[in-house]
């Protein structure tokens, strides 16, 4: 369970949040919805911990794994040596998918996100959408409780967006997935419930089977920032 109770941040006079409150149980995912500058980002590093909260409590599972929109890499590396070398990082073998063998966990995950045929690959080599299944099985290292992915599909051509997509869904049935996005065809291909923020306000808290239009509850619920 992921808990957000009365959340505020501010950047210098530019409170990015406001009084956010939000629970998400176990197995869902749940898509963030907003246009740029809603507060999405900052939500999100506020729950892995890279920044504070103003004022306001959040708890999260111990285990987190984050897919920021940048997807930095090492692109110089092979794609399973960097995985490798990821996960020496920071955890100890046993914590790599629940098994002390590392470099079978890592075959395991690369086959899992559909990285096998470019397993030997630099990095640098690899499409957007290839990129992407490097970085997202860099956030499923450890084995995650809950999974937070920012933008995941930006800049994927149409084949690679449905596998992406297919796969989110799939990690969707064994933890908790935060879908931070602006296209809203990507929360009701993904998503179980949507979460609508605008200038760093909810707007809008619905299960995605109760909306019948998705496209106009979001201009309904942001309408006042172009009106």
């Amino acid at each position: 369970m992921v808990v957000i109770e009365h959340i505020n941040k501010s950047f210098g006079r530019q409170q990015v949040l406001r009084d956010v409150t939000l629970s998400i149980p176990e197995g869902q995912v749940l898509g963030l919805l907003g246009p740029n500058g809603a507060g999405k980002s900052t939500l999100m590093k506020i729950l892995i911990g890279l920044w504070r909260a103003d004022s306001g409590t959040v708890s999260v599972p111990e285990r987190i794994g984050y897919l920021p929109e940048s997807n930095p890499l090492y692109e110089e590396m092979y794609v399973a040596e960097y995985l490798e070398f990821m996960a020496g990082l920071t955890l100890n073998s046993e914590a790599i998918n629940g098994t002390a063998n590392k470099r079978e966990a890592i075959n395991s995950l690369i086959e899992r996100v559909g990285l096998t045929p470019e397993r030997h690959k630099h990095i640098r080599e690899l499409s957007k959408g290839y990129r992407q299944r490097v970085g997202l099985a860099q956030a499923l290292l450890g084995n995650p409780q809950l999974l937070i992915l920012d933008e995941p599909t930006t800049g994927l051509d149409p084949n690679q967006l449905v596998e992406i997509r297919t796969l989110i869904k799939e990690l969707g049935r064994e933890r908790t997935v935060i879908l931070s996005t602006h296209i809203m065809q990507e929360v009701s291909a993904m998503c179980d419930r949507v979460v609508i923020l605008d200038h760093g306000t909810i707007k809008a808290d619905l299960p995605i089977n109760q909306i019948p239009d998705l496209e106009t509850l979001f201009h309904e619920a942001t309408k006042w920032q172009n009106g």
